[in-house]
C-alpha cells in the first residue's frame, strides 16, 4: 500500500511518498510562508521521483497540529481533496509525534517544541519506549516561562527539539539546563513510516472525520477579539 504523507504545519513544506519498502520520495523546503504555491508542485515531484501514478496511492497522511494555522489550512485542504478525488482513506498524525518519534533511541525525556509565534509554544513530552515513543503530558500551548516550569517540575533529563527550541534556547537553557537536537521541522518522511505502521492495522478514517489540532485560535481571531475588548 501507498502512502502519500503531506506535512505543511511548520514554515517547511514536506512532502513523501512510502510504503512497506519505506520513503521512495520526499521533496522539503523552506521558503517562509509559501505553502500553498509549493505544496501542488511537490506532489507532482515526488510522484515524478517514485515513478508512482496518483491513482496508485492508497492512503492520504498528513500532519494534523498543532502549527501555524496557515500552513496547516493548506496541508489539510490539499489532502483531504486529494483523499476525496481518489477515493482513499486519510491518518492523520500530530506535528508533536512526528518530531518526538525519529528521537526514540535517545534515553531523555523528549520534549518537541515548535513555535507557536506570539511569544508562545505548542510541546508535550514523549518517554522512548520499544518500537517508539509514549505521550506522558498532554499537548499544550503557553509561554516559555511556562514550559520551563514545567520542564522544573518534572526534573529529568530533556531532549528538546523543533523550531521553538530553537528559537528559545538560550531562554530554556537559562531556567533549565537540557540537551537540544534533533529535526528542526517534522518530516513527512516520518509521516509515511509512522502512518503505514496505522494503515497495516487499518486505523484510517475519512476525509470529513479528520479534524486539525489547533490549540489555540487562529491569530485573526486573536485580534479581533483583542480590538473588540479595547473599543
Amino acid at each position: 500500500m501507498l502512502i502519500l504523507g503531506i506535512e505543511t504545519a511548520t514554515e517547511r513544506v514536506s512532502v513523501a511518498i512510502g510504503g512497506h519498502e519505506g520513503v521512495l520520495a520526499l521533496f522539503e523546503v523552506t521558503r517562509g510562508r509559501r505553502h500553498a504555491e509549493t505544496l501542488v508542485p511537490a506532489v507532482e515531484f515526488v510522484c515524478a521521483q517514485a515513478q508512482v501514478e496518483l491513482d496508485e496511492i492508497g492512503v492520504i497522511a498528513v500532519d494534523v497540529g498543532p502549527g501555524l494555522f496557515t500552513g496547516m489550512r493548506v496541508g489539510l485542504a490539499a489532502a483531504k481533496s486529494f483523499s476525496q478525488a481518489l477515493r482513499v482513506p486519510m491518518i492523520g498524525i500530530s506535528s508533536l509525534d512526528l518530531l518526538a518519534f525519529p528521537n526514540r533511541h535517545t534515553e531523555r525525556v523528549i520534549v518537541p517544541v515548535i513555535d507557536a509565534r506570539r511569544s508562545e509554544v505548542f510541546s508535550s513530552m514523549y518517554l522512548p519506549v520499544p518500537g517508539g515513543v509514549q505521550q506522558v503530558a498532554t499537548p499544550s500551548v503557553g509561554t516559555v516561562e511556562e514550559l520551563i516550569a514545567d520542564l522544573l517540575a518534572r526534573s529529568q533529563d530533556v531532549l528538546c527539539v523543533g523550531d521553538g527550541a530553537r528559537r528559545y534556547r538560550d531562554e530554556i537553557n537559562d531556567g533549565f539546563r537540557c540537551e537540544f537536537g534533533g529535526d528542526v521541522h517534522p518530516s513527512a518522511a516520518t509521516l509515511v513510516e509512522l502512518a503505514h505502521a496505522r494503515a497495516l492495522r487499518e486505523e484510517w478514517v475519512n476525509g470529513w472525520e479528520l479534524e486539525p489540532i489547533y490549540l489555540r485560535a487562529p491569530d485573526a481571531t486573536i485580534n479581533w477579539s483583542t480590538r473588540a475588548a479595547r473599543r
